[in-house]
């Protein structure tokens, strides 16, 4: 059993910090930026330039007029942040007047009302794109393929792997998978169709992101494990059962369920504090997407699934919370 030590000062201090972490993890991002440049090019600068602009600009409006104070919260990384993941999230074909109310959703609804970082109950970047989900639908699942560098409004569009899925459980026919690109494709990011949104191209990129976390200890492994090692065993066991569901690999690495495990779900604030409790946490996220993306109204669960367990959030912390020092046990 480990001594309690307790020292007089001067003591030792840590060199973690809010801006250490937000700006680990823009660094992370950083792969995946470069290859949602890489393919979707002008469009991939508008979306991604916009939702960063809009996210920062409108922070730094409300703390300053509307809260009225002089401190400055955008330097430190989180409205950036948000920008980035916001427009990771969203087609690359995008125009800019829908990106921008997605950012007043993010920061505007889920974020400053609440008092701004460390306060809000759900992730402000999916609030923002499930709000543009259900108030934009036709533009929000109009998928640019990839490939057209100098094309943004008017990129030629195609089908995504998760929408082929979702036609072969409709029909019930196997054969509408072999649409699907292989699952080496799907890891490196070469689609030949529609891809979805910008952020769920590469899942080697994010993969890289998400080794450069663990290195820097801004994340730890348990949420996006217990996500993906959910998702691949009912994905799994799917397959075994009925053909007519993708193989667990290929479900794995489309959509944003890399993006949303890896960059999303982690999110300090909106997650348990516990090893355990996150491991709880990134089960339910898990099972709740492959249940949305197979049966709800649309292809893609993972934003939502996070969404639903922010709010459980608290009542984890609560059942799992550690007993405080000296405590019997009841």
């Amino acid at each position: 059993m480990g001594k309690l030590i307790v020292s007089l000062s001067p003591h030792a201090h840590g060199t973690d910090s809010v801006e250490r972490n937000m700006y680990g993890v823009i660094i992370a991002l950083v792969p995946a930026l470069l290859v949602s440049f890489f393919y979707f090019g002008l469009g991939s600068v508008v979306v991604l330039s916009t939702s960063v602009a809009a996210c920062v600009l409108l922070e730094w409006a409300i703390t300053r007029y509307v809260l009225k104070e002089k401190r400055n919260t955008i330097m430190d990384g989180s409205a950036i942040l948000t920008g980035l993941l916001l427009g990771f999230n969203l087609p690359s074909n995008l125009p800019i007047w829908i990106i921008v109310i997605g950012a007043v959703f993010a920061i505007g609804f889920a974020k400053m009302p609440f008092g701004g970082l460390g306060n809000n109950l759900f992730n402000p970047a999916l609030v923002g794109r499930a709000a543009l989900l259900v108030a934009f639908p036709a533009q929000m699942t109009t998928w640019p393929k990839a490939g057209q560098i100098g094309s943004y409004l008017d990129a030629e569009t195609g089908a995504t792997p998760l929408s082929v899925m979702k036609e072969a459980i409709k029909s019930g026919d196997a054969s509408v998978l072999d649409q699907l690109p292989s699952s080496l494709d799907l890891f490196l990011g070469n689609h030949p169709d529609g891809v979805g949104a910008m952020g769920e191209i590469c899942a080697l990129a994010l993969l890289l992101g998400f080794a450069f976390m663990l290195w820097r200890k801004i994340i730890t492994w348990h949420i996006p494990v217990s996500i993906i090692g959910t998702v691949f065993v009912f994905a799994g066991l799917l397959h075994l059962a009925d053909p007519s569901y993708a193989d667990p690999f290929s479900v794995i690495l489309t959509g944003g369920l890399m993006l949303g495990a890896i960059f999303m779900a982690t999110d300090y604030v909106t997650s348990p504090m516990t090893p355990k409790g996150q491991i709880i946490y990134g089960v339910a996220i898990g099972f709740l997407t492959v249940v949305i993306r197979n049966w709800g109204a649309y292809p893609e669960g993972m934003s939502f699934a996070i969404l639903i367990m922010n709010a459980f959030t608290p009542l984890i912390n609560n059942y799992v919370k550690p007993k405080r020092f000296g405590e019997v046990a009841k």
